[in-house]
Parts: C-alpha cells; sequence; structure tokens
C-alpha cells in the first residue's frame, strides 16, 4: 500500500468509518507509525482518552491481555482505543486472535502494530481481518520509487523540488522513509512557501555535496568526463565514511544495468517504464549509450562485479576502497 491507500484509510477515519480492528503489517514502519498515531491522535478527546486509551507493548503482553482489554466497555465514551505497539514480537501466537476478530467488540478500536512481518494470507486470520477489519500491508519502496514518493509528500505541504534535488536526497538517505520524511521536515521549516528545493538548499542544510556524490560520478562517467569523475573518486578516497565503496558500486551496478537494458530496446520510447527511471534522467541514459557500446557495458558490469568482489577481500589483499575505485575508473573509461 502507498501514500493514496494510506490517504484512503485516514479520510475514511475522519468521515466515521471506522473498523474494529486495523492490523498494520510489513516491512516499511512509516505507513504503520503513520495510520497507528493518527488514530491515537484524532478518534477520542482529551477528556476520553485517560479512562479509554490503552496502548499496549507485545513483549509485555499475551494475545489473551489483548482480548480481555479489546472486551473492555468504555467509560463514559462511545469507544475505547487499545494500541498494540511492536505486535511482531507475538508472531508465535499471533493466530490467536482468530476468536476476536471473528466477533469483535463493537465499541473498541483494537490496532495491532506488526512491523517488518507479515500474516500467512492462507490462515483463517487473513481472511477474518479482510471481512471484519482493515489488513493494511506497509510495503518498503525501491529506491527508483523514492524520488517520487519526495516529491509527492513535498507537493502536498505545497512545495516542489527539483529531480536532481530528489536523487540526491534519496542516494544519501536511501529508501528508510521516516529517515527521508525527518530531512524533508527540516527543509520545510527552512524553504518559504512555493520555493522550490534545488541542490545547493540540500548542500547548504542536509550537507551532501552537489558536487561531490554518487550521482554526479555516474553523470561524470556517463558523459566520459575523465578528469571529473577521477576528481570525485579522490574526494570518496578522503570521505570514505561519508562515501561507503558498497553504495557507490550498487549505484553504478544499477547504471550500467540499466543501460544494458536501454541498449536493447528496439522502441526507446518505452525507455522511462522499462527502466524505472523518471523521464527526466533519460537523457543521462541516451548520452551514455553513446558513449559505451553495448558490448562495452557488459564488460564494465562485469568489472564492477569483480571490484564488488574485491570490496569484500576476495582476490584482494584489503585495497584502500579510492583505490578500488580507480581501479575500476579505469577499466570504464579503458
Amino acid at each position: 500500500m502507498g501514500l493514496d491507500e494510506v490517504k484512503n484509510l485516514v479520510v475514511d477515519i475522519q468521515q466515521g468509518n471506522i473498523a474494529p480492528v486495523y492490523f498494520l503489517m510489513g516491512e516499511e514502519p512509516y505507513y504503520i507509525d503513520g495510520i497507528s498515531d493518527f488514530i491515537e491522535n484524532n478518534l477520542l478527546s482529551e477528556e476520553e482518552k485517560g479512562f479509554n486509551q490503552i496502548v499496549l507493548y507485545g513483549r509485555d503482553v499475551s494475545i489473551e491481555d489483548i482480548i480481555s482489554n479489546a472486551k473492555r466497555y468504555p467509560m463514559m465514551a462511545e469507544r475505547q482505543v487499545v494500541i498494540v505497539k511492536e505486535a511482531q514480537d507475538l508472531s508465535r501466537t499471533i493466530e490467536n486472535l482468530l476468536s476476536y476478530v471473528e466477533n469483535p467488540q463493537p465499541t473498541t478500536v483494537l490496532v495491532i502494530c506488526y512491523k517488518y512481518k507479515k500474516l500467512d494470507a492462507r490462515k483463517k486470520l487473513s481472511k477474518a481481518l479482510r471481512n471484519q477489519g482493515v489488513l493494511f500491508e506497509s510495503k518498503k519502496l525501491y529506491e527508483n520509487q523514492v524520488p517520487d514518493w519526495i516529491r509527492r509528500v513535498l507537493g502536498g505541504k505545497g512545495h516542489t523540488i527539483t529531480p536532481k534535488a530528489a536523487q540526491m536526497l534519496t542516494e544519501f538517505l536511501g529508501n528508510d522513509l521516516s529517515k527521508v520524511n525527518n530531512e524533508l521536515e527540516k527543509l520545510q521549516l527552512i524553504v518559504k512557501p512555493g520555493e522550490q528545493i534545488t541542490p545547493a538548499i540540500i548542500e547548504e542544510n542536509i550537507g551532501i555535496s552537489k558536487d561531490f556524490n554518487n550521482f554526479e560520478l555516474q553523470n561524470a562517467i556517463g558523459e566520459r568526463d575523465v578528469k571529473k569523475a577521477f576528481g570525485i573518486v579522490q574526494y570518496f578516497a578522503q570521505n570514505p565514511k561519508s562515501h561507503p565503496l558498497v553504495m557507490t558500486v550498487a549505484l553504478l551496478y544499477s547504471f550500467f544495468s540499466k543501460l544494458l537494458k536501454y541498449h536493447s530496446l528496439t522502441d526507446k520510447s518505452l525507455a522511462p517504464k522499462a527502466l524505472g527511471v523518471n523521464p527526466y534522467f533519460i537523457k543521462d541514459y541516451q548520452t551514455a549509450a553513446r558513449n559505451y557500446p553495448m558490448k562495452k557495458v557488459s564488460t564494465i558490469v562485469s568489472s564492477i562485479r569483480e571490484i564488488d568482489m574485491k570490496s569484500k577481500g576476495v582476490g584482494a589483499a584489503n585495497l584502500p576502497q579510492g583505490d578500488l575505485l580507480k581501479e575500476l575508473l579505469v577499466k570504464i573509461f579503458d
């Protein structure tokens, strides 16, 4: 489930279409926390919360404890809310919730936060949750989906961001949405309403260099700008903690694998969809395709794999990261 499904779920709650059970599961904790926090903050008034809102933690309770709390009646309120955080600690006995889910207390809203795991769809509990409540799966975004997610989140707050700036954030922060969102919230405090977030703003406020990063290295290689590429690699060698080799190798492997796919497309207009790339960046693949024929790209992909193995200590006497990257550039530009 993505941003749209979350919005629909929140709108449903705001309109009073409240389910008796919300089972929030999956690899991406950001949405699970977001929905759970929304219910915790908005379903009951401050006066009602004292007697009618209970937060439990999976490691401290049993399924039986949860059920007995859920079966209580609210005190001087229309409903009570029971939230179970870190419910994945109850994964061995979670199916025991079935009896309650099949016949939930109508005056209770039970929220189960089941992070990093998901229920077996074939078992009865999953089916009962679909019938009686909300079964929500929060999936991890692929890294290539994160820039679009950043644009949409900022768009909802009245801000825009350049594609390069969104790419820089993704490269620096990966696909941990909580981490990305924290940085976006900082930026929104700094940027005036309506002002576009640019690479310069990111460099100034988040500390990611707009000139010395993996994205710029990829561009320099794609354009066969030897001097610029070696300059970036030299900068990485001096700042290995901020620019781990594993990240650079993964990005270059992804770029050249997509370039291989780009070469094989008969209809290049299908490239954005086929490569899973924002149309804005297709020009980078067009440039790289002119500079690296298909056969050369295959050789480069093999060289990247070889450097990856060497970085893990296979067939190399622990060479410094900078030396391995320079070796890779020599092979790419050969």
